[in-house]
């Protein structure tokens, strides 16, 4: 017969869980760098795009190049955004969450705004892009209140 995992051991494996998807939100952005100066716009957008758009985005680019320039601009600084929160993220969980401190538990909710967001404006107009971002939607949430009572131990310090 096995036993619960202790609070301890819930919170070690929401940690590592946590440690997954906070690469994601690093591996993500980077992807999205890489795709945005090699074609203005990244690779997993372009059905965005296209279907709120109406046209591909290489057809602005030949018709409207400054229209172009501005859209590959602001992917440009939404990836750095991306990555700058995905990096504060990793080190509130390296660092703080793994050491147990309650902050930290609720400071990992935050990232779920912007992935919720992600969903609900990339997601929303493209069926891949929607299995993904359900992931961090589903994860996030799931992984921190396995991790709950450890840091909600009747008399833990704050």
């Amino acid at each position: 017969m096995t036993t619960a995992p202790t609070a301890s051991r819930a919170r070690s494996i929401a940690w590592i869980g946590l440690m997954i998807v906070g690469l994601f939100f690093l591996f993500a952005p980077i992807s999205d760098l890489i795709g945005t100066h090699a074609h203005g716009l990244p690779g997993d957008h372009d059905g965005t795009f296209r279907k709120l758009a109406g046209t591909p985005f290489t057809d602005i680019k030949s018709a409207a190049p400054g229209t172009a320039h501005y859209i590959s601009t602001l992917e440009y600084g939404y990836a750095l955004h991306e990555l700058t929160f995905g990096l504060l993220f990793l080190a509130v969980v390296i660092f703080a969450f793994r050491r147990g401190q309650r902050w930290a538990w609720f400071a990992s909710w935050a990232p779920l705004i912007a992935a919720v967001g992600y969903t609900a404006t990339f997601g929303a107009h493209d069926s891949t892009l929607l299995v993904r971002s359900l992931i961090a939607d589903i994860a996030l949430p799931v992984l921190l209140v396995i991790s709950a009572p450890a840091f909600f131990r009747r008399g833990k310090a704050a």
